[in-house]
């Protein structure tokens, strides 16, 4: 194994140190947690909590900020956070609005998320929860009951968080959070695996001229291993479950995420959209927004990821509002 670390044990809290270190204008670090919330928390609006396990990083703390997340609680490595970090991340950002967790599908995070807003409610803070299902690659996985939560997360957060700041009340963000889940839809693939720190070995084993299609973020298995393909070849097998699962037709609008799992370069990426926008343009599909880059990783699994969020006129403006992050790349 080949890591730019010192002790694996410490590479959350060393992460979430140096980040903090970098970004102070928009992070801190709630003392002795592995939470990231807003430098100014908490704010008078309902506030967005998210998280997960580490290892997917700009996710989620990255996404910390003006507009997106009001914190986010880290696991280990593709591990849940516990419910103690969720309250502590849920009563430091509480403002008197409510507050709203965005959980993705897997069911170590599903349940630490509802224990953490059962002990909030118990202290009187309003508390609602949207759970992210956009993995079209398979039904049920290693981690999870029902679909898995991928990289169109990351649009859940924007348009929310949007809703958030503009003075939308927790009933009226979570309806927007649930739409905009309703309406996008994800699928990722592989070259090559990732090696999570402490166990020091490849999390799978992918021949030279393999690929899996499908694959989960932690690298739980996809539906298929085959030859590599080109890449015009592989976005054609995405978009096709992407499309079948929630069909677009012309006319309608839509915004793009391209995600790299960690080891994609961006010219790979690139490549990517280049067939994606001809694929979606021969439907009549019109592309409003689309996002290149490392969005949610698996540490450093080479492969990419799409998401495609059919948009309405609330969602398109919600989109386009400004946001302050770290990472924030206008999403």
């Amino acid at each position: 194994m080949k890591k730019i670390i010192n002790n694996p044990a410490d590479v959350v809290t060393e992460m979430l140190d140096g980040m903090v270190a970098a970004y102070p204008q928009y992070l801190r670090r709630l003392s002795g947690t592995n939470v990231l919330v807003r430098a100014n928390a908490p704010q008078p609006k309902v506030a967005l909590v998210g998280g997960g396990g580490s290892g997917h990083e700009p996710a989620h703390g990255g996404f910390v900020g003006k507009g997106m997340l009001d914190a986010a609680a880290a696991g280990a490595v593709f591990t849940s956070p516990t419910p103690d970090q969720i309250f502590s991340a849920i009563k430091a950002v509480d403002g008197g609005k409510g507050v709203l967790l965005v959980v993705k599908n897997y069911t170590g995070d599903v349940l630490n998320f509802d224990m953490a807003a059962e002990m909030a409610e118990a202290e009187g803070i309003k508390v609602m929860k949207v759970v992210v299902n956009d993995d079209v690659a398979v039904e049920n996985s290693t981690w999870t009951s029902g679909r898995r939560g991928i990289a169109g997360t990351l649009f859940v957060h924007k348009i929310a968080g949007a809703k958030a700041q503009a003075g939308g009340t927790l009933d009226e963000v979570k309806a927007v959070a649930e739409k905009t889940i309703a309406n996008v839809r994800s699928m990722g693939m592989s070259i090559s695996p990732c090696t999570v720190p402490e166990s020091g070995k490849p999390s799978f084993e992918l021949a030279e001229n393999e690929m899996e299609i499908g694959i989960g973020i932690h690298g739980e298995p996809g539906i298929r291993r085959e030859t590599i393909k080109t890449a015009d070849e592989i976005v054609d097998q995405l978009l096709c479950k992407i499309l079948c699962d929630n069909p677009l037709k012309s006319g309608d609008e839509a915004a793009v995420l391209v995600n790299g799992l960690g080891a994609t370069p961006l010219m790979e990426l690139f490549i990517a959209n280049r067939r994606i926008s001809e694929v979606l343009a021969a439907k009549g599909i019109r592309v409003v927004k689309t996002v290149a880059g490392n969005f949610m990783t698996s540490l450093e699994m080479g492969g990419f990821s799409i998401s495609v969020l059919k948009l309405d006129a609330e969602l398109k403006e919600l989109l386009s509002a400004p946001a302050e992050t770290p990472a924030f790349v206008q999403l």
